[in-house]
């Protein structure tokens, strides 16, 4: 064994001492269709592989040959195409077998993905085990899919849930875990790699501690397994759980590891054809693994095209992958350091290829960085990354997010860099200028914007005699424009002519909770009538001063009954923005909606 860069044990195939061969970055991403396309007229630059990674031809055609050649249902026919579509579906639970470094093929169990193998331990094994005052161990840089199952599971049980916090550079703190392990913990259930951070967890001294306490571990594996090298009985991990997408596989199908005397001791998850031996109206005996845990049809053809993904990545050479990762990580990560009000979150020792940013100086919304990255044709994830917990921890709403995948290049790496240069650079000519004016603008005055002041802020008045007119006005606009491009800076244009929200109007209590960025909303009933709205908004996000400008154009001096009547959804995808905007954007703009519809339904003695 030698030990790779970022700390992690790996099989040396090649000596002791000769160093894997450099990775041929062109001939890998020849094999991979996608990076050949243009997005907004850019090519492609693709750093969103923490979500989702990109396939190669070699899954793409295994696919297709499946259903080509030999679609049919597993388990369940002797026929020719039956028989080839399970021969292909249990060769690909061995190679996820000889990937993982498990025992037996029968300790892999595919389901649709990490998470729904996360939740069928918390169902199976949990409900089975856990009783009031048990506890289970999480930490803070958890995953939703690695917190929610659990809540669920203690609330139906009486078990309780202890959490590792993490350091400010985003590293697991072992003393604090250890501090927390006693004799009441069940169960150890932590992220390897983590997806905001990029924080490679001490898995094996976690592992260790548990075991040494009686506890069982299970490992979220979704973000290692891409990047790390994988032998789950050296870790001596209990449960193991990845999704194929993040390996270059399809989506739809995961693995849910386990080690053999466990699974058996577990009750099914699911019941349905073909996991069983024997079915009567008095009884029902269960199959042997790992049948047992494969109710119904499987994702047969993501099994096939997961056992290809593998293939490839093993062609490669999992050391080869890894060394170039850490090479991309170590040459992004000295680069940001060096832009100016450029902040990374997270900064462990150990990391995989994830960098989290925030950018401080001049203030800009990651869900603005990557909405104008998207437009030069590089791909990033914005927000808070199904991690609520840890933007928490780091008291910000969200962060633009990095992550490298073996495709992936330094000079890729050097366009970034130059547009988010740029981008700053926008954003601080910006901050020295003054509001614009506009359609959309509305008069303030200018000592209005301190709470002390006394005079009141000028309201958006109505902008056309109802919504509907108000809305119809914007449709025609709107249909000037031939592509989303120029829809988005229309949006930009608007929310530019919205002037900042008075401090005072920026409270808790005027917070709009849902929104992935900073919004506050304040609404109030115009004086002098009993039902016209007039509402103030901003947001740290010039999209969403935009969508803002839009709701104050729509609603503000608005009759409480017509705005309540107003089809808001229907319009929306009317201008194009159920397509355009990405469901934490939509659920955000909604909560705007139900803000203001809230407080008209107080108007008029509406529930809403």
């Amino acid at each position: 064994m030698s030990i790779h860069p970022i700390g992690v044990a790996v099989p040396s195939a090649r000596g002791a001492n000769a160093p894997p061969r450099a990775l041929d970055v062109e001939r890998v991403r020849a094999d991979f269709p996608i990076l050949g396309r243009e997005v907004h007229g850019q090519p492609l630059i693709y750093f969103d592989n923490a979500a989702t990674t990109q396939k190669p031809q070699a899954v793409l055609d295994a696919l297709m040959h499946y259903y080509s050649n030999d679609n049919a249902n597993i388990h369940r026919a002797v026929h020719l195409l039956s028989e080839q579509a399970t021969r292909a579906y249990e060769e690909a639970r061995h190679k996820v077998c000889r990937f993982l470094g498990a025992a037996a093929p029968q300790e892999i169990i595919f389901v649709r993905g990490a998470t729904e193998g996360i939740n069928l331990v918390a169902h199976s094994w949990g409900r089975a085990n856990l009783h009031a005052g048990d506890e289970i161990i999480l930490s803070a840089m958890e995953h939703h899919s690695n917190i929610v199952p659990w809540q669920m599971l203690c609330e139906q049980t009486g078990a309780v849930l202890r959490v590792v916090p993490i350091s400010d550079d985003g590293e697991f703190l072992l003393d604090e875990y250890e501090k927390l392990l006693s004799d009441r913990t069940r169960l150890v259930a932590v992220v390897y790699v983590s997806n905001s951070l990029g924080t490679i967890t001490p898995v094996r001294r976690i592992i260790e501690l548990a075991h040494a306490r009686g506890a069982l571990v299970l490992l979220d594996g979704a973000q290692a397994a891409p990047h790390l090298p994988m032998d789950v009985q050296e870790l001596d991990c209990d449960f193991f759980v990845m999704s194929g997408h993040k390996v270059y596989g399809p989506t739809g199908i995961g693995v849910l590891y386990g080690k053999a005397p466990l699974l058996e001791r577990m009750p099914p998850y699911q019941g349905g054809g073909d996991m069983i031996k024997s079915v009567t109206f008095a009884k029902t005996t269960y199959a042997d693994l790992p049948n047992k845990f494969e109710a119904g049809t499987p994702h047969i053809a993501g099994a096939i095209g997961l056992g290809a993904a593998l293939d490839y990545l093993e062609s490669i050479g999992r050391e080869r992958i890894a060394l170039h990762e850490e090479m991309l990580l170590r040459y992004a990560t000295e680069q940001m350091s060096e832009l100016r009000g450029v902040r990374i979150i997270g900064n462990a020792p150990h990391k995989a290829a994830v960098i989290s940013f925030v950018v401080d100086d001049p203030p800009m919304a990651a869900l603005d960085i990557g909405t104008k990255l998207d437009l030069e044709g590089i791909a990033v994830r914005t927000g808070h990354h199904c991690c609520q917990p840890v933007m928490d921890r780091f008291g910000i709403p969200g962060t633009t997010r990095l992550s490298f995948a073996l495709y992936n290049t330094t000079a890729e790496i050097d366009v970034f860099l130059d547009v988010l240069r740029g981008l700053i650079a926008d954003a601080d000519r910006k901050r020295t200028g003054s509001v614009s004016e506009g359609p959309f603008s509305v008069a303030y005055a200018a000592d209005s914007f301190s709470p002390a002041s006394d005079i009141e802020p000028v309201y958006p008045r109505a902008a056309a005699d109802s919504p509907q007119a108000a809305a119809q006005e914007l449709i025609e606009e709107f249909e000037l424009f031939d592509d989303w491009v120029d829809r988005y800076q229309y949006l930009l244009e608007r929310g530019e002519e919205i002037p900042p929200l008075p401090e005072a109007f920026r409270t808790e209590a005027n917070r709009v909770r849902g929104c992935q960025s900073t919004v506050y909303l304040w609404a109030r009933k115009k004086p002098g009538t009993t039902d016209v709205i007039e509402f103030l908004a901003d947001s740290d996000a010039e999209l969403v001063r935009g969508l803002i400008a839009l709701l104050e154009r729509l609603f503000s001096g608005q009759r409480a009954e017509d705005i309540l009547a107003f089809d808001v959804e229907g319009f929306f995808a009317r201008l194009g923005l159920d397509q355009h905007l990405t469901l934490g954007r939509r659920n955000g703009l909604a909560a705007m909606v139900q803000r203001i519809r809230h407080f008209a339904a107080t108007l008029t003695d509406r529930k809403e």
